[in-house]
């Protein structure tokens, strides 16, 4: 089994997801007669997924109120504010170039994201058509994007596959990249937890996303906008975060009304 040689839930689906759409495609041309993975997952095996967490408002104010006021980490602080105003993916907020950016209509253009791996860095599509779009930028997504713009930076690499003038790079003058963000969150996090009595949780850049998404579906946004905004194929995964979101807000609106 796969579950006991270590690989998760998620992997395991997503194998299974393949070898489904395999076999659909073997019945089409009458090589078999049925779908050996047509069932669901969950009913053979426990998902022991863990549970997305996504920041407070409370808790989304106090990282910012760290970041700007740390002498070491208020240099991020734009990156991060961005993160939680936009929802990109690291791998697309990475990939941002000057061209991206349309002040005029007041939003992203996202087409691309940047990679690294041992080779290297490279350039991709987003992670399906639908991560090709549009996201809107508020004023203080706005505005922060402009303090980015005049920052002072001499890039290492003038191109990578045919895109240049990347917005966010490290000192070296190398572009950021998940690892980047990944490190800078546990470190910044693990010294925010020494000298705050509250803790934060433990943050990823996926956090900084599903915060953004979870935060628009307790505002009750339209779920095809949403779903538009971030990029996600399947309107599912869209409408998991408005049962979490229906939870908490059902739980404070009952409190608030029963004393």
């Amino acid at each position: 089994r796969m579950q006991q040689k270590g690989f998760s839930f998620g992997t395991i689906k997503n194998y299974k997801r393949s070898l489904k759409a395999s076999y659909c495609m073997a019945i089409d041309d009458d090589y078999v007669r049925k779908n050996p993975f047509d069932f669901s997952l969950s009913e053979v095996l426990e998902n022991d997924s863990k549970t997305k967490v996504a920041l407070s408002e409370e808790q989304e104010q106090a990282l910012l109120d760290f970041i700007v006021q740390d002498t070491c980490y208020q240099k991020y602080y734009d990156d991060v504010l961005i993160l939680l105003k936009t929802g990109l993916r690291i791998s697309e907020f990475c990939g941002l170039t000057k061209h991206d950016l349309d002040f005029e209509n007041h939003s992203i253009n996202i087409n691309h994201q940047l990679l690294k791996d041992k080779n290297g860095y490279y350039v991709n599509e987003p992670k399906t058509k639908s991560g090709i779009r549009k996201v809107p930028m508020s004023d203080e997504a706005e505005t922060a994007f402009k303090r980015v713009l005049k920052r002072k930076q001499k890039p290492m690499i003038k191109e990578i596959d045919g895109y240049r003038h990347f917005l966010f790079l490290l000192e070296n003058g190398y572009p950021t990249h998940n690892a980047t963000y990944k490190t800078l969150l546990i470190r910044m996090i693990k010294k925010y937890n020494k000298t705050h009595d509250v803790p934060l949780p433990h943050i990823t850049p996926h956090t900084l996303r599903h915060t953004f998404c979870t935060r628009l579906a307790q505002k009750n946004m339209n779920p095809k906008n949403l779903q538009y905004i971030m990029g996600h194929s399947n309107i599912a995964i869209t409408l998991n975060l408005y049962a979490h979101a229906s939870e908490v807000g059902a739980n404070k609106e009952m409190r608030s009304m029963i004393a």
